[in-house]
């Protein structure tokens, strides 16, 4: 027996059993970027955790994150430029990934596909990150496949049992959507033991929970903009 990249017990050492991607570990990837303004990873022109644009000139000073906008200043789903207002009338959603105890002791419970072999993390901090595009993936990076989600949730520690492409959020117009990709744990929303049908679109709404792997949980929220 061996174990694939994202720990499954496989019997065949070329491609793993349970979830299909290859043994073999991937290439050391280089190092990813960080934000001139708030020292976070970014390897895209925009920050996903402060929004800062790598085209202007480096911010002077220390360092800053954006500050976390409460989720008492929202109300209704909404899609960014319209749903809830901010100052200018515009949102933006918001993604905030934590480490889940309660989904974990639930995943336990039901005896999930990873049950014996995810545990918990000693230490997890919160991650939000702002979605700026249309399509969203969840999932692990894979530089050998070609996989680069933008909630990439292969980040020490990582959750082994969220998929290299879980699920794929979808922000169009007024309507905002998860599909599970048919996933090797499936996708859950709000506390519910019952995983959404794969390969379906699903609508959410702001403050909606969306669980994946063995203790992952993604709130998403429409917040002023």
């Amino acid at each position: 027996m061996v174990t694939c990249p994202d720990g499954h017990r496989s019997s065949t050492d070329d491609y793993c059993e349970v979830c299909g991607v290859p043994i073999a570990a991937d290439p050391i990837a280089a190092p990813i970027p960080a934000c001139p303004n708030c020292g976070a990873p970014s390897e895209g022109r925009f920050c996903e955790e402060c929004g800062h644009d790598s085209a202007l000139p480096a911010p002077t000073g220390a360092p800053q994150r954006a500050a976390p906008v409460q989720d008492s200043a929202v109300s209704n789903a909404g899609a960014p430029d319209s749903g809830v207002p901010g100052r200018d009338g515009a949102v933006v959603w918001v993604a905030t990934i934590v480490a889940d105890r309660e989904f974990y002791d639930r995943m336990r419970a039901r005896k999930g596909p990873d049950a014996e072999t995810v545990d918990f993390p000693a230490f997890y901090p919160d991650r939000r990150i702002v979605l700026r595009s249309k399509d969203i993936l969840i999932g692990k990076r894979s530089v050998s496949q070609g996989v680069r989600p933008d909630i990439d949730l292969g980040l020490s520690p990582a959750d082994i049992g969220v998929s290299r492409t879980h699920a794929v959020l979808r922000i169009d117009g007024d309507e905002v959507t998860v599909t599970d990709l048919g996933s090797t744990n499936g996708t859950s929303l709000n506390g519910s033991d019952d995983p959404i049908p794969a390969d379906r679109p699903v609508p959410l709404h702001s403050g909606d929970r969306i669980h994946v792997g063995g203790w992952t949980t993604i709130t998403l929220t429409a917040e002023p903009h």
